[in-house]
């Protein structure tokens, strides 16, 4: 694996577009690391600080991540170095996707990522420039449909991502509406817990205790989910904030700091500042661990004190969550690998790619259950494949790379 690891790193990516805003200073890139099979996919971020080499590497994680969710295309990502509470934001936004709009109608799909959102900023946006779906570049430039399929998946797309969930099993009891778009990815984090569990546990979550890193649509999805599964929250810990709570918290306590989050932030009366929540959550003892905030967070010194409170299973809602990641899978995530069962970015948090794949396929259904299940079986069948290469619940992530680079460095 080690040289297949190197060798894909090394490969240089096959388009870097890049754009300055004259107005604000804002700078992006679009990095696309192959054409595979006509088209690339990857969502849109932004963050202040953002670099190229860090749109490379998520561009690269991409297409790892296509290997296992579908379809056979390229990786590809879009990051905007940006501050995302500017309140320039919206614009440079708009010029941003301008800008790439004829990438984005030909061969290039893209979604929300940190920091900007598939609904309330990407499909808008898109949608006024004249895209169809901000996913068309991928329509047209792999499947080569005809018009009325084209058409057809198109449409797909547009109904199934902004789908309002109804189906009680799939969405908190709140009074609030939330889009498959909103849940998905969470969803599929907690679920790569729950099947890890079963597959190479043969247990369940019940009374498991869970830390959850980040506030957005991502951690605060899966918390609820988790918590749904029996799970016991015992801290979360956000930008600004967080939580500690030795007993752990209701499902009704985690569904309400779902509804009442502000933005992508956590807010509570109870919040403990950053620096104080941030000295005491990682001794604070669970077996489940989420990073589901921005990517290279997560340090090996905070990684081996929640192993040393008896962390069984990390499962990576953020895309390349440790500090001294490269492109990906750096040496924490190896010793990690080598001493939990640390479930990859690429398996984890591909809900959403996922659910773009299942979307482009003809006539699927379009229930809420067909959805989400289809999410859960891909990640389960994932998962149970390592199982049938490397049983011992260790080296998952390592293995699971290994399986993803054999078959895009080999076919």
């Amino acid at each position: 694996m080690k040289n297949l690891l190197q060798e894909y790193k090394a490969q240089r990516p096959e388009i870097i577009f890049e754009w300055a805003d004259p107005e604000t200073g804002a700078e992006g890139w679009i990095v696309i690391n192959s054409l595979r099979n006509g088209a690339a996919g990857g969502g849109t971020r932004m963050r202040a600080g953002l670099t190229r080499d860090e749109v490379v590497s998520l561009a690269k994680v991409m297409e790892v991540k296509f290997s296992v969710a579908g379809p056979a295309i390229g990786g590809a990502k879009s990051g905007i170095n940006f501050d995302p509470g500017d309140p320039r934001r919206d614009l440079v936004l708009k010029r941003w996707y301008k800008a790439a709009l004829p990438i984005l109608k030909h061969y290039y799909g893209t979604g929300g990522d940190l920091n900007v959102d598939e609904l309330k900023d990407v499909v808008p946006i898109t949608e006024d420039l004249g895209l169809w779906h901000p996913q068309e570049g991928i329509v047209n430039g792999h499947f080569k449909t005809s018009d009325g399929e084209r058409i057809r998946i198109i449409g797909q797309l547009r109904y199934g991502c902004s789908k309002i969930v109804e189906d009680a099993r799939y969405v908190p009891d709140s009074p609030q509406k939330y889009a498959v778009a909103d849940l998905i990815t969470g969803y599929g984090v907690a679920e790569s817990v729950r099947h890890y569990y079963s597959i190479f546990k043969n247990t369940d979550l019940k009374n498991k205790r869970a830390i959850i890193q980040g506030w957005g649509n991502v951690a605060s999805a899966a918390a609820c989910f988790l918590a749904n599964e029996g799970v016991r929250v015992v801290g979360i810990i956000d930008r600004d904030g967080g939580i500690l709570h030795p007993e752990g918290l209701t499902l009704n306590e985690v569904k309400h700091l779902f509804d009442t989050k502000k933005g992508n932030k956590l807010s509570s009366p109870d919040l403990i500042p950053f620096a104080e929540v941030n000295d005491r959550i990682w001794d604070a003892g669970a077996e489940i661990f989420i990073p589901g905030a921005a990517s290279k967070l997560l340090s090996e010194h905070q990684v081996q004190r929640l192993i040393s409170g008896g962390l069984e299973v990390m499962a990576c809602g953020a895309n390349v969550p440790f500090t001294d990641d490269d492109v990906f899978f750096g040496p924490t995530a190896h010793r990690t690998d080598a001493q939990i069962a640390l479930i990859p970015d690429f398996i984890a948090n591909c809900g959403m790619a996922r659910v773009f794949a299942y979307l482009m396929q003809p006539e699927v259904e379009l229930t809420d259950e067909a959805i989400f299940q289809d999410v859960s079986n891909i990640i389960r069948a994932a998962l149970a494949e390592v199982y049938a290469h490397e049983p011992s619940g260790k080296y998952i992530a390592g293995k699971a790379l290994e399986l993803a680079l054999g078959k895009l460095m080999n076919q």
